[in-house]
């Protein structure tokens, strides 16, 4: 079976079963509809890893919509935007503004250079240049969580780190590309397999353009949740029996990171459950 689903009902059961309720405490989120307080079952420092060499860790409980996973990624990474004109999906639009923007979150961040000793990079085109030319370096990471900027973002950032760490095949001799992706908060059933699915395509990605292979995915959340409204949604959901993991195709032929568009990613054999509709999202 599906070892994403694997660790997807081991985290759940483990929420439902030890988590702590939030409800009557002073909490952010609200839902829309009526504009009452959004309360969460939670746990601290839950860490899920991935074999992105074995399998693709997508879900087959419900189908995660991986064309918007891959549109969304490539809208921060790659266009390096934070207005949502730039996006196919609608899944920004509670948080942009009259001209599009979400302000100087995401994308933007990603888009802003620093000058290092090599010359000026902006984070991803300085992660790229370490994966080629110092490879095993220990310092290959970005941040997004910028405090200072933080007032003008009309969303902090929930996914705000990635790390990259080089380790070699020792039968090939080939470099391996592992990745760890910081998560100050994750709504488990709305975006927990689409942000593990995003961020496993990243290192997919990156790998191809540095001529390496995947290794590892390591998913650490500071606070994973579920949200009272979900709770039935979760436990019938992983009642469902898990099935054979896809398969990810991506276009062997784009070697610069710029090339890539969402048509050049696909999943084979991809076959899941009936999808959950309706998800109510907190805002």
């Amino acid at each position: 079976m599906s070892y994403a689903d694997k660790v997807f009902i081991a985290m759940c059961n483990d929420v439902i079963e030890n988590g702590i309720d939030t409800t009557g405490e002073k909490v952010r989120p609200i839902w829309e509809d009526t504009g009452e307080s959004a309360y969460t079952i939670k746990r601290f420092g839950v860490v899920n890893r991935y074999d992105l060499s074995k399998e693709f860790p997508a879900l087959t409980l419900r189908k995660t919509a991986i064309k918007s996973g891959v549109d969304e990624l490539l809208w921060i990474w790659q266009k390096k935007s934070n207005n949502i004109s730039d996006l196919n999906s609608r899944i920004w639009d509670e948080w942009a503004d009259e001209t599009g923007s979400i302000g100087e979150a995401y994308g933007y961040q990603i888009g802003q250079k620093s000058r290092y000793k090599e010359g000026w990079f902006d984070q991803i085109d300085r992660v790229i240049y370490d994966l080629k030319n110092n490879p095993y370096s220990r310092r290959i990471l970005t941040n997004i969580y910028v405090h200072q900027d933080l007032h003008a973002m009309h969303l902090y950032p929930c996914a705000y780190s990635m790390t990259f760490n080089v380790t070699k095949n020792k039968e090939t001799g080939k470099l391996i590309l592992n990745s760890i992706l910081n998560q100050r908060s994750n709504d488990i059933l709305a975006a927990n397999n689409w942000n593990v699915c995003q961020y496993s395509i990243l290192t997919h990605m990156l790998a191809q353009v540095c001529d390496m292979e995947v290794g590892e995915f390591v998913h650490v959340i500071a606070d994973a949740h579920i949200y009272d409204r979900h709770i039935p949604v979760v436990k019938e959901l992983i009642q469902r029996e898990p099935l054979e993991a896809p398969t990810l195709w991506i276009n062997p032929d784009k070697k610069d990171f710029y090339d890539f568009t969402p048509d050049d990613f696909r999943l084979d054999n991809y076959v899941t459950h009936e999808q959950v509709k309706g998800i109510p999202i907190a805002v």
